[in-house]
């Protein structure tokens, strides 16, 4: 996770720090396979070098991209979750839990979803 380091340290407020280095630590220990990088100044995962989930930091909220794609084949839970989202990310308040359980589920879907993807983005 040592790609991650300069990124983490750079988030003034520890709580929100702590919060992103949990998350982005989970994503590193069930995803072993996915390529942990820095790509426009985010931390993001990546498998045979296709965009699979990307997340920074706000003020109000961590974010979490998993495409439109994918906002859009979760968008029920997400709302069920009790979080807000646009086309391209879901926001996760900082006085809100992580749902590890629909991470995972974005996560897996990206994965399996484009499995065959020769591209970073979808087309």
């Amino acid at each position: 996770m040592e790609v991650f380091a300069e990124y983490l340290a750079r988030i003034d407020h520890p709580q929100h720090r702590a919060r992103t280095e949990e998350v982005l630590t989970w994503v590193h220990k069930n995803f072993p396979n996915l390529m942990p990088k820095i790509a426009w100044n985010q931390p993001m995962f990546t498998d045979h070098d296709t965009f699979i989930i990307g997340f920074s930091v706000a003020k109000p909220h961590l974010a979490v991209a998993p495409e439109r794609v994918g906002i859009t084949h979760f968008s029920d839970e997400i709302v069920q979750a009790g979080y807000d989202h646009s086309k391209e990310l879901v926001r996760i308040r900082w006085d809100r839990p992580v749902d590890f359980t629909l991470l995972e589920k974005m996560i897996e879907f990206n994965i399996l979803d484009k499995a065959d993807c020769s591209t970073f983005w979808r087309k």
